[in-house]
């Protein structure tokens, strides 16, 4: 005998039996709503695209040469578009900045900066490094960009936290700190593990391999018969680092051993800062340019082609026309400048180009207008000898605080060279702010005062130079990057798609904000919706 059914009985079945998840993945397979797809792999645009189709390749002005709208020029360029860049900036790469000696820049609020860094001395004022998974090394390989190690993390750099209890300001090797946390966290867990706390989550083979692991993990005691309090004991191992280090003959080295203790340990919050390690876009090994990180904008600046970039053409004016896109720029002297072009692709950031005149859509400008733009500023300090390699054995890496310097980064380069450049401080939101309302001298005193505290005073008496940027009062850029309030409220959505003839790409339309990769990522996606226009036109 048939029952008949209908497609609503069948879909309420298959809720009750299999849930939310597997109704939902139904309806999208009967087409009722949109099925996950991941995205599919970038094609760049060919020649033959159009000489297979007897299409005609169009014209694209690009609004800035930040690493999205080199991209986007780069892979459109392959195809014989017809691309014209405009750049406010006198250089390539926007916020992809590294400033090296005669470097010179004037915020905003009309101060001033020119870099004296010796030769092979520099400060990537923005991006700094990249992880191993990201399309920017595919980029770097393309475009032959020799890479090297970046030290993201360094087991000989500090901890240091302010108003955090007996550990209050005390510099803390990240080796001891993790030596520490692991060690006692290891402890707390073996107790409550074989003292049944666990129990209605374990097995008993579970538990046995779980307080085996702990006692590997965290470098602890095992088991006292009779005596739980001295079962699974955290007293320190040679993991916290030497007093004296091991030699020849009969020096086996003093190790630290005795550990900080635990509530000084709770207290100090050190343990908060090893998520940072764990993150995918963090994790090592990282890796950065030979030379600074504006080796990709320069080469990608020659791949496009020189002669199609115009620098310092500021927009004054976008306009859709129906047929086309027209920009009116600053040219020389000031003097306007119109350009035209059947589309637009703009790179410049929202919060610059909600402020620039144009006829785009209510929708856009509201869009334009919802991200919020972070603060974030950087310090460069160039020093006359390599003291924290020479003194304190720190070869790169990243000391973490909770000073208003937030962190202070060691070169990746240059190792045993006669000068280096410290990074002393990479910072954000308010204390970016406070930074950035002080003058370049003022926010060298407040970084080496900070710094000080961690380093003594070569931190101070060793300085040659310094230069410091401050991204919310740099022009063009007004911000390090954005932050979406939401991603589903509509307004994101809306510049993932054209207004008319112009289109909007940036790292700030990726789940890739702040990193070069999301740049890429946005410019990749916008040339493929570009390009699926012309051909289907």
């Amino acid at each position: 005998m048939t029952i008949s059914t209908t497609r609503r009985q069948f879909l309420q079945a298959v809720g009750v039996s299999g849930g939310a998840g597997v109704l939902y993945g139904t309806m999208g397979a009967l087409g009722l709503a949109p099925a996950a797809q991941a995205a599919p792999p970038f094609r760049a645009p060919n020649r033959s695209d159009f000489t297979l189709t007897g299409r005609s390749a169009k014209s694209v002005l690009v609004l800035g040469a930040g690493i999205a709208g080199l991209a986007t020029a780069y892979e459109l360029g392959k195809a014989g578009y017809r691309v014209r860049l405009l750049e406010a900036r006198d250089r390539p790469g926007g916020r992809n900045w590294t400033v090296r000696g005669g470097t010179t820049e004037t915020d905003l609020d009309g101060r001033t900066q020119r870099a004296r860094f010796a030769d092979g001395q520099y400060l990537n004022a923005g991006p700094a490094r990249i992880a191993q998974h990201m399309v920017t090394l595919d980029y770097c390989r393309e475009l032959g960009v020799p890479i090297e190690i970046f030290g993201n993390q360094n087991a000989d750099a500090y901890y240091v936290n302010e108003n955090a209890g007996a550990l209050s300001g005390r510099p803390i090797r990240h080796r001891e700190a993790k030596a520490d946390v692991y060690g006692y966290v290891s402890e707390l867990l073996a107790k409550a593990t074989d003292q049944g706390a666990l129990d209605t989550y374990l097995t008993g083979e579970d538990k046995e391999r779980l307080l085996e692991f702990l006692r590997g993990f965290g470098a602890i005691g095992g088991r006292v018969a009779d005596d739980p309090a001295a079962s699974w004991r955290y007293t320190g191992t040679n993991r916290r680092g030497y007093l004296v280090e091991p030699g020849a003959g009969f020096e086996a080295g003093t190790p630290k051993l005795t550990p900080y203790p635990l509530t000084d340990v709770l207290a100090s919050g050190i343990g908060r800062y090893f998520s940072f390690e764990f993150g995918y876009d963090q994790a090592m090994l990282m890796f950065q340019p030979v030379g600074g990180m504006d080796r990709i904008a320069y080469a990608l600046e020659a791949a496009v082609g020189r002669r199609l970039i115009t620098y310092d053409a500021q927009v004054r004016s976008i306009s859709n026309t129906g047929s086309g896109v027209r920009v009116v720029y600053d040219g020389p002297g000031g003097r306007p400048r119109t350009a035209t072009a059947d589309f637009c692709v703009c790179t410049i950031p929202p919060q610059v180009l909600a402020k620039i005149p144009s006829n785009l859509s209510q929708p856009v400008r509201d869009a334009l207008a919802y991200p919020v733009p972070n603060a974030t500023g950087k310090i460069g300090l160039q020093y006359r000898r390599r003291w924290w390699e020479q003194d304190e054995n720190i070869y790169s890496g990243i000391t973490n605080t909770n000073l208003d310097l937030a962190t202070i980064w060691y070169p990746s380069y240059g190792y045993h060279g006669a000068k280096g450049v410290v990074v002393g401080y990479y910072n954000f939101g308010a204390n970016a702010q406070a930074y950035a309302a002080l003058t370049p001298a003022e926010r060298e005193a407040r970084a080496v005062a900070q710094g000080v505290k961690i380093h003594g005073e070569a931190y101070r008496t060793e300085l040659e130079t310094s230069f410091s940027v401050a991204w919310d009062r740099t022009r063009h850029s007004e911000g390090g990057w954005v932050s979406w309030p939401s991603r589903t409220s509509g307004q994101y959505g809306r510049l993932l798609e054209p207004d008319g003839r112009v289109y909007f790409a940036g790292d700030h339309l990726s789940h890739y904000i702040a990193w070069q990769a999301g740049a890429f990522e946005s410019a990749r996606k916008v040339v493929t919706d570009l390009h699926a226009r012309v051909m289907s036109s």
